[in-house]
């Protein structure tokens, strides 16, 4: 048996990070690994789709300036923007990365994890034969979510596409049927679609239901213009293909659609089905339930980080996870309180109330914080700002009839921002400012002292402040 100070089970990007932090912190430590090193973000989510996405949207901001749409004379290339993306992949190889653990000082065991006791793990190699190891301090669980695949009768039958294959397609489908109405949902209708693919949603409530809803509006309008055919208020209730013809989805209403390619991206569930979590006390097939230190509760040996925990499945909000986590290791590896620690690095308190994300469709979504429901649902005294991006000077520059919307959600009592969401063409490097102001309680009065650059986009944050009233203190 191979003993280590911990034990990392996953080598996403939230499993590398958790891992760096604790050989940072002094102690020793292995990442096992199923798949490929990178996980999910690198080969199949976050880095192919932007991928994907990109292309057609230069081609839509040229496209938006006098003087570069002439320059602008063709579609997008599907097939390059498809090697494109095999680049940002490596062509799904993840050597790249096995190389970087090299040189961080992180052990690498390949195979299935599972747990087989307290600090315990057992490794199954590919060609069947075993190894054990034991961790001295820590075993941090980062395997990350599946697509979950909803009990609908003959969908199983009809060999859907989930979040990866949507990412990792060599062509284009001449049509796609997405279910759900989420973020993958819209950002692969977004790409595809622009791929020239004769889109269908089938979206049970509403398209982006937990954005503001000027956001999911914009998002909606601009999909329906180009060509994607929204469905709301129905569910799929049958499926069935014929071999070699399309798909055929039954619908609530009565209605049919026919499609070369179905999408489901109707949630995640959690992969702890088969990592042995019976073993420790724990159910498996469910989320893992973390303090804000990412120590599974009940134990005090193991930690869940990344979407495992369900907390916010977002690889940036999983890499912070990670990095606590680690510290937090090694600082009870070293006998040290880590609530001794005034300067907060090792509670993953971001979680609860100031997350940040991007939704890459066209046009953005970036959001933080609370959206205006979801703060007065708090209780807060809630009052919202909201602007016209296209009025900002920065906009007329940006693009020709640029359209957009800014939301500000203040906290009349501490009168702090305690959300911000965007909605425009590259509305995404606006949210950092917000994130800061929202994390750091940044009161409105201190914030006319942030001089927004003009002719800029960011001028939207002068316009709140006058919104809000003049400063007092």
């Amino acid at each position: 048996m191979s003993d280590y100070d911990v034990i990392v089970i996953g080598a996403g990007a939230t499993g590398e990070n958790v891992a760096d932090r604790a050989v940072q912190g002094g102690l020793r430590a292995v990442i096992v690994e199923a798949e490929l090193v990178g996980g999910e973000c690198s080969y199949w989510a976050c880095m192919p789709s932007k991928a994907l996405l990109r292309s057609t949207r230069a081609i839509r901001a040229a496209q938006a300036v006098d003087g570069a749409r002439q320059a602008v004379t063709g579609e997008v290339d599907v097939a390059a923007a498809l090697r494109r993306r095999d680049r940002i992949t490596h062509d799904w190889s993840d050597e790249s990365q096995v190389d970087w653990l090299r040189g961080a000082g992180i052990d690498l065991v390949r195979g299935h994890a599972t747990l087989t006791g307290a600090r315990r793990v057992r490794v199954t190699r590919a060609d069947g034969t075993a190894a054990d190891l034991e961790a001295r301090r820590a075993v941090v669980v980062a395997t990350g979510s599946a697509a979950l695949l909803p009990d609908i009768p003959g969908l199983a039958g009809i060999r859907p596409w989930t979040s990866r294959d949507a990412t990792s397609a060599h062509a284009a489908p001449t049509s796609l049927a997405i279910l759900g109405g989420g973020v993958v949902a819209a950002e692969m209708a977004t790409a595809y679609a622009g791929f020239g693919t004769t889109v269908t949603m089938i979206v049970r409530s509403r398209l982006l239901g937990t954005m503001e809803p000027f956001a999911a509006d914009l998002v909606t309008e601009a999909l329906s213009d180009g060509g994607v055919d929204i469905r709301t208020g129905v569910e799929v209730v049958r499926a069935e293909r014929v071999e070699g013809q399309d798909a055929v989805l039954h619908l609530s209403d009565g209605s049919r659609i026919a499609a070369a390619e179905v999408l489901v991206a109707t949630g995640r569930t959690p992969r702890t089905g088969d990592l042995g979590v019976d073993a420790v006390g724990l159910t498996p097939g469910e989320w893992l339930d973390v303090d804000d230190t990412m120590l599974v509760r009940g134990t005090d040996w193991l930690y869940a980080v990344g979407d495992v925990n369900g907390r916010a499945l977002l690889t940036h909000q999983g890499k912070y996870q990670a990095r606590a986590a680690g510290d937090v290791i090694a600082a009870r590896a070293a006998g040290q309180d880590v609530k001794d620690r005034p300067w907060g690095a090792h509670v993953a308190t971001a979680d609860h109330a100031a997350v940040p994300q991007v939704t890459f469709t066209d046009p953005e979504i970036a959001s933080v914080g609370l959206t205006a429901r979801a703060a007065e649902r708090a209780g807060l005294r809630v009052r919202v700002l909201d602007y016209d991006l296209a009025a900002v000077a920065g906009a007329s520059v940006h693009a020709d009839e640029y359209r957009g919307q800014a939301r500000a959600v203040v906290d009349e009592d501490r009168r702090v921002l305690v959300g911000a969401t965007f909605a425009g063409p590259d509305v995404a490097e606006l949210l950092h400012a917000a994130t800061v102001a929202v994390v750091g309680e940044v009161p409105l009065h201190r914030l006319w002292h942030a001089v927004p650059a003009y002719p800029t986009l960011s001028e939207v944050w002068l316009r709140w402040l006058e919104g809000a009233g003049r400063a007092t203190a």
